[in-house]
């Protein structure tokens, strides 16, 4: 498999303050634990909250020579702007996954949609609004297969804050749940 082959690109965007950075290096971290090469980078709107914020990782068997992203293949979009924004900007057999409150643009006709109720699954089924980017971490490791879910735990206990590890948890389980629920899959090369 050549460097091209192998190299998976994805993009994590919603407002600053819901956690998509950490979300993105949860799933590095996870990536690189079981032995893939990965390359995180991140940017902010003008605002710290409430800001467009954007997150990339690259993951690849091989060497990674540019650590940008240049073809997302999987695109979490977690706003109505952020969506608007990146969209339409991924290839063509793309994962987009955007929060069910989102509307779904016209123009994503030809694109792969998931539709997951994440920001309402943090909210009232684990309790806490900011455990979002968790549940996007749980259904994204369900879907995509990054790494095994024992894996997956040990990446996110070593990024959250102590004290948080039970809510973290569940809201981790509840992703994992809502990924299951999802027909479409991919496998990582």
């Amino acid at each position: 498999m050549n460097n091209r082959e192998s190299r998976f690109e994805m993009r994590f965007t919603g407002s600053g303050g819901q956690g998509v950075i950490l979300c993105s290096i949860i799933l590095a971290e996870a990536a690189f634990l079981v032995g893939k090469n990965v390359a995180q980078s991140q940017s902010y709107g003008p605002e710290a909250r409430g800001g467009l914020c954007r997150a990339e990782l690259v993951i690849d068997d091989n060497k990674i020579t540019y650590p940008k992203v240049m073809q997302t293949n999987f695109l979490l979009a977690l706003t109505q702007p952020s969506l608007d924004k990146y969209g339409t900007s991924t290839s063509e057999d793309a994962l987009i996954m955007i929060d069910k409150s989102l509307l779904e643009p016209d123009d994503l006709g030809s694109y792969n949609v998931v539709q997951l109720p994440i920001l309402q699954t943090a909210t009232k089924v684990v309790g806490r609004a900011v455990t979002a980017n968790i549940v996007s971490v749980g259904a994204i490791n369900e879907i995509l297969e990054i790494a095994p879910f024992e894996v997956l735990k040990e990446a996110m206990l070593m990024h959250i804050p102590k004290g948080t590890e039970e809510i973290n948890m569940k809201a981790l389980e509840e992703g994992r749940k809502l990924g299951a629920s999802v027909k479409w899959s991919v496998t990582l090369p």
